[in-house]
């Protein structure tokens, strides 16, 4: 299978605290090394990296060998 750049569906300004709307983008694409969507949220001017889902940080983890779903949250007391 080969990944492909998923093209945004729609891009909507997101609305700020003071009720103005950012100028922003949601961009999804396909992380190579998991198969995983990743969805990013990016400042238009700066191109920055508003928000990311799934973080780096969780990216890296599904990416090792040894891991398993359900291995970033644990949920015992």
């Amino acid at each position: 299978m080969i990944a492909q750049p998923v093209q945004p569906v729609a891009e909507t300004p997101a609305p700020t605290a003071k009720g103005q709307n950012a100028d922003l983008r949601l961009v999804i694409e396909e992380d190579v090394a998991t198969g995983a969507f990743v969805y990013k949220t990016l400042d238009r001017r700066t191109g920055e990296v508003v928000q990311q889902l799934p973080r780096e940080s969780v990216l890296k983890a599904m990416s090792s060998e040894d891991y398993q779903p359900g291995m970033v949250v644990d949920t015992r007391d």
